[in-house]
């Protein structure tokens, strides 16, 4: 994944901007005047909406992104254009239509839970003259180097059939792979790009096959591949995956993870998509990083972007079997910015852990309760040896690390080298740290950095100190 995190490929969006604007409050109380809530709003955000979410997770990969679009010239431009170039985008073929109304969303979320939207907008098809003056532009960008274009359709009236039609035949005449993320019914429009990306629902209604099994998703996703002369058919199947229809129908499963908001991740799918083609990775590779990029804005709130931080956590989560919870350093970093996100209370904890007994697994239980995820740092052997003498540890660092990971109270693991954890409390930035009562009156490292330190006792008697003296005098 390292050579994507590098990469920066020029990618082009054309599609329908918007901009997503969110309330954010908590509500405890039915208002008098009538049977509704009041929100206390707290704070008030504005993010990149439609195909602006689309440009958003582009540069949050790392892409130098240009846009086509037609706006209204009206304060909601102003101010989607502003956002677009403090992005860094390049906005040469935004045009701005006076008889246009910018689209705007509000959205009121109250306690996690989205209450009300309500919409400015104006969903008439754009003029023939911004039509061609569009094309024009997205013409030049095209002559200019792009490496894939992906059109994001919101049905907001930016891509007419002329518009989007014009698009991809001019990409087609230049060899540039385009991509779309297709709205409503009738996909004629969209005939002879490379590739779409409907979801199930929208491939079904596009279809009229009531997509239920295997067998009516193979018949739905082909019917769309060869009707609209694509190169593939792409079906987002949400937590099961995608399908993709090439030659043959194949399956890029995924695991389920908690789900916050769907908002935009047909977005983030179609951008990490681009992404990796346009850097040249298989469309199979391009689908199982567009997975875990999906799983990652579903865990947040609203229009998200997914980094290759993120990104790369929910790859080590979903790649099976015990070992996935034993991350390094750099992966932990990236676990840690995912659950931050996603407003998890972290537990930290450090030992060497060298022969499991069941003091360890009731100070590991306890611990656990303190929070939602506990991550435990394991002394390495050379560590153990520093500490506990030549003789120590009896088993060896990778052993103790894959016990730990599995045992129901432990998230992750991450073996550290140094004398202390210190380094790698720096990284977590631990809700609470919990260290064995014999600290009281001690000092903890790390409590200059955590929010909390919680000592436990130890189970008197328990100890791997005790267990190795008990062998040793039986081997007498």
């Amino acid at each position: 994944m390292h050579k994507y995190k590098t990469a920066s490929p020029r990618l082009l969006v054309v599609g329908d901007l918007m901009i997503d604007h969110y309330l954010w409050g908590k509500t405890e109380r039915i208002s008098p005047e009538a049977p509704v809530p009041v929100i206390d709003v707290e704070r008030e955000t504005e993010v990149l909406g439609g195909a602006g979410n689309v440009v958003h997770n582009l540069v949050a990969l790392g892409a130098k992104v240009e846009v086509a679009s037609v706006i209204g010239d009206d304060a909601d431009g102003e101010r989607l254009e502003q956002m677009l170039v403090s992005l860094g985008v390049g906005t040469s073929a935004l045009l701005k239509d006076p008889e246009r109304t910018t689209t705007r969303k509000s959205r009121v979320i109250a306690s996690h839970q989205q209450v009300v939207r309500f919409d400015s907008e104006n969903r008439a098809p754009i003029s023939g003259e911004n039509e061609a003056a569009l094309l024009e532009k997205i013409e030049a960008l095209l002559d200019g180097g792009i490496d894939t274009v992906l059109i994001s359709d919101y049905g907001k009236g930016v891509l007419t059939d002329t518009l989007t039609q014009g698009v991809i035949a001019r990409c087609n005449d230049r060899g540039i792979r385009v991509m779309v993320d297709p709205k409503g019914r009738d996909y004629s429009k969209y005939r002879g790009a490379t590739a779409i990306t409907p979801n199930k629902k929208e491939a079904s209604e596009a279809t009229g096959i009531a997509i239920v099994d295997e067998a009516s998703l193979r018949e739905a996703g082909f019917r769309l591949k060869e009707e609209l002369g694509l190169e593939r058919a792409i079906i987002t199947l949400s937590e099961e995956g995608m399908a993709i229809f090439g030659e043959e129908m194949r399956l890029i499963p995924t695991k389920a993870r908690e789900v916050y908001d769907v908002t935009g991740a047909g977005d983030t799918v179609i951008a990490t998509l681009g992404y990796v083609r346009a850097c040249g990775g298989s469309i199979d590779e391009a689908a199982r990083i567009a997975n875990a990029a999906a799983a990652v804005v579903v865990g947040k709130l609203g229009s998200a972007t997914a980094t290759w931080y993120e990104i790369a956590a929910v790859e080590a989560e979903q790649s099976g079997g015990g070992e996935e919870r034993i991350v390094d350093a750099e992966r932990l970093e990236a676990i840690v910015r995912r659950l931050r996100a996603e407003g998890k209370r972290i537990v930290f904890t450090n030992g060497c852990f060298d022969i499991l007994h069941m003091g360890h697994v009731k100070y590991l239980n306890e611990a656990a309760g303190f929070g939602d995820v506990l991550i435990v740092g394991l002394n390495s052997d050379d560590s153990v040896r520093r500490l506990k003498g030549a003789d120590r540890p009896v088993n060896p660092q990778y052993d103790r690390a894959y016990v730990l990971a599995a045992l129901e109270a432990v998230d992750y693991v991450t073996i550290f080298d140094e004398g202390t954890p210190y380094e790698l409390i720096k990284i977590v930035e631990p809700d609470v740290l919990v260290k064995g009562g014999d600290y009281e009156g001690k000092e903890v490292v790390g409590s200059d950095i955590a929010k909390e330190v919680r000592l436990v006792e130890f189970v008197e008697g328990r100890s791997t100190s005790r267990i190795i003296e008990k062998i040793a005098k039986k081997d007498r």
